[in-house]
């Protein structure tokens, strides 16, 4: 290690960075001076996401850009990007609603040979950063709330619907980490009193856009997973749940026949 990488970890390390080496790195590979160095430290030691400090955030091999007041993309949710691919090897129109920084989106158009992509979200924020993620993909980026943002050419059309909506209860945004509680929109976290209220709007809407074996995804908590199931069914939709306990994903997933 180098005197500047030293000083780095050991300024990460003391704010509390758990994996304050790992962080050191991604910082001296992506800052350009070591002044750029010295600024990515001090705002990552003032509590801002690793990802807002970077600029990007690695999701499913693709380095999406996020920036301040986007909702960062989690890990965990690949999953939901990887039992779509498994499901529809050979989808045509994706939608990628409530988008945020439009990581699932790219994610799927990657992973799926270039189907006509369309995302969605309501913030001006999210939707700004995910029309520069979509934009090597063809993607189209609309801003609205959900299916109010889509255009109506898309009914009946949609291969795979993925919608990683809020699902976190109202009462409970208070308690999630402050990289989350005070960097992200609250309309990228609060999902309603039990978390599913977004859920239940999507689970209704959705088999009015999906094509005849279309699916929809929304990824869930695993308290919430069985009330999640319950409002597709409802809907009509064949419905099952897919769990990786590795990555802590509940994914439910619907389809219509």
């Amino acid at each position: 290690m180098t005197p500047l990488s030293d000083s780095v970890v050991a300024a990460l390390r003391s704010a509390g960075c758990v994996f304050a080496e790992d962080e050191a790195e991604l910082i001296l590979s992506t800052a350009r001076t070591p002044d750029e160095v010295t600024a990515m430290v001090d705002r990552r030691v003032q509590g801002l996401p690793l990802e807002h400090v970077l600029g990007w955030a690695e999701f499913r091999g693709l380095r999406i850009g996020v920036e301040p007041g986007v909702f960062v993309p989690r890990r965990r949710t690949e999953f939901l990007v990887d039992q779509a691919v498994a499901l529809a090897k050979g989808a045509s129109v994706v939608v990628d609603l409530c988008c945020g920084s439009g990581a699932v989106g790219a994610a799927l158009a990657a992973a799926l040979g270039g189907p006509e992509l369309h995302a969605a979200d309501i913030d001006p924020a999210a939707v700004r950063c995910a029309r520069r993620n979509v934009a090597p993909f063809g993607g189209l980026v609309h801003e609205g709330d959900l299916f109010t943002a889509l255009p109506d050419t898309l009914r009946g059309r949609v291969d795979v619907l993925a919608a990683n909506v809020p699902y976190v209860p109202t009462e409970e945004v208070g308690l999630l980490p402050s990289e989350a509680r005070d960097h992200e929109p609250l309309v990228a976290l609060d999902g309603g009193a039990d978390g599913l209220d977004l859920v239940r709007r999507v689970a209704v809407e959705a088999p009015r856009w999906l094509a005849p074996g279309g699916c929809l995804l929304v990824e869930t908590s695993e308290h919430q997973a069985s009330l999640a199931v319950e409002a597709f069914t409802r809907s009509g939709l064949i419905t099952r749940l897919e769990v990786s306990e590795e990555m802590y994903a509940n994914v439910v997933i619907g389809v219509r026949p």
